[in-house]
């Protein structure tokens, strides 16, 4: 029995081509959108910092032009009025900025470029994640410390810089400044862009999905009617060029193939019923002949030779399976089979009813060789019906010998007989069986034979029942 495909791990993931091509396409949006937001993001958070150091580098300088002209009595005013709630400014006889020329290169260009001649010494430095944050300015309005309040909320990692500017009469001009590293923002209108790309490939996944996946299940819709032996006509030729040629594949190959088995089934007909001709003339003349040892032997080979050619006729029915199929109830037609056959040696356990779609007429001489078997070898047939999974279970049992295991597959093939005798009542042809797996496996089914533990044998049928 074939093994049911490997499915991809993860029952989250789709299982079909079109759903697993629309997640990966979504799924690679994400990334690519999200990759693109951090690099966004931290290209903006640079600017954004940038801007407030240069914008500090030049209040400083200004502060620091203003401190060199004016007297030492205002000085405290004029850095009071330069406070903010992010930018800090005081005098004192030492520097707080260290020398670190390559962090804050830029920042010490633009102030150089504001003091102008002669050129004084500047120092500046940045580090960061400086925690705790200074507090607000003492004077400044209340408007401006709840927005640095709000900039300065749940922000864990701050950058400072320190700047020093020597002043004309030797102090130090010292400034510190607080720069937050913005969060993420999410507006509707930074969502809208991504919203409507999703929504783009989603269709266009659908739709490639949809002018792919269509002629593969149409496809394997085909493959298997003819794998059931039911006609199928040829498939259209949509899709893109790959689908095109597989399915134009199919098609021939289900030409050749429809026609190779009609030429043999035809054939095997042909030949089993001229024969008919010639074995009825030999019959009649072999009655007409004196009743001697010679002429009883003859007449048992003759007999045996029709019985040989009729079971070969039906075999060529059941492969050629020209009857329509039909929704059918196997349990009442079980209950008929049974009760025509086998009479109250031949028993049915009780089933609710179960359609199947099944060539009738086929499929009731596939179960009446299995009972009949059952009947003349193992003495009774016990037949059940259920169901599993969308298959109807059909079991033969009887309570014979069994066969041995060797034999268990050897029996379905045509003209074998384990029966050593030639009686054609205890015998047969040796076609039974092998009509039976035909017909079975012409619906879509299996058919398997293993000994009971308890004695006999049993023959279980494997029917979907969506079949033929």
């Amino acid at each position: 029995m074939t093994q049911p495909p490997r499915r991809f791990p993860g029952r989250l993931f789709p299982q079909s081509l079109g759903g697993q091509l629309l997640a990966m396409l979504l799924l690679a949006l994400a990334i690519t959108q999200g990759l693109g937001l951090i690099l966004l993001t931290d290209e903006r958070n640079r600017a954004v910092r940038a801007a407030l150091g240069l914008e500090t580098a030049g209040r400083a300088a200004n502060v620091a032009l203003l401190l060199d002209e004016a007297p030492t009595d205002l000085w405290a005013q004029i850095l009071r009025s330069a406070d903010s709630p992010l930018v800090r400014f005081s005098v004192g006889p030492v520097a707080d900025a260290t020398n670190d020329i390559a962090d804050a290169a830029l920042f010490l260009q633009q102030i150089r470029a504001i003091l102008g001649q002669p050129e004084r010494e500047v120092l500046a430095n940045i580090r960061a994640r400086v925690v705790p944050p200074f507090g607000p300015a003492d004077g400044v309005p209340m408007a401006m410390r709840r927005m640095h309040d709000a900039m300065m909320a749940d922000h864990a990692e701050q950058v400072e810089l320190r700047l020093s500017i020597r002043l004309a009469g030797g102090d130090w001009l010292n400034v510190r400044t607080m720069f937050v590293r913005p969060g993420l923002q999410l507006s509707p209108r930074a969502l809208l862009p991504l919203l409507l790309m999703v929504v783009a490939v989603a269709l266009v996944a659908w739709w490639t999905a949809r002018r792919v996946v269509g002629p593969m299940r149409a496809l394997a819709l085909g493959a298997d009617r003819l794998g059931r032996g039911l006609d199928t006509n040829p498939l259209p030729l949509t899709g893109p060029s790959e689908v095109r040629d597989t399915t134009q594949a199919f098609n021939h190959m289900q030409d050749r193939l429809t026609r190779f088995v009609a030429e043999r089934t035809h054939m095997l007909a042909a030949l089993s019923h001229d024969l008919r001709s010639p074995l009825t003339a030999m019959r009649l003349r072999i009655e007409m002949l004196d009743e001697t040892d010679d002429s009883i032997r003859l007449k048992a080979l003759v007999e045996e030779m029709q019985a040989m050619v009729e079971a070969t006729l039906e075999f060529a029915r059941g492969v050629a399976k020209t009857e329509p199929a039909a929704a059918t109830d196997l349990a009442a037609m079980l209950a008929d089979l049974v009760a025509d056959v086998g009479g109250n040696r031949a028993t049915l356990a009780p089933s609710p009813p179960l359609t199947a779609t099944i060539r009738p007429n086929a499929l009731n001489r596939a179960l009446r060789n299995l009972i009949d078997n059952a009947l003349r070898y193992g003495r009774v047939a016990e037949v059940s019906l259920t169901e599993d999974q969308g298959f109807a279970i059909i079991t033969v049992a009887d309570k014979g010998p069994g066969l041995p295991a060797d034999q268990l597959e050897a029996v379905f093939e045509p003209f074998v007989r384990l029966e050593s005798s030639r009686n054609r009542d205890t015998g047969g042809v040796g076609l039974g069986l092998a009509i039976a797996r035909t017909i079975i496996h012409a619906h879509g089914g299996t058919v398997i034979l293993r000994n009971r533990d308890d004695g006999g044998l049993c023959a279980t049928v494997r029917l979907p029942i969506g079949a033929a």
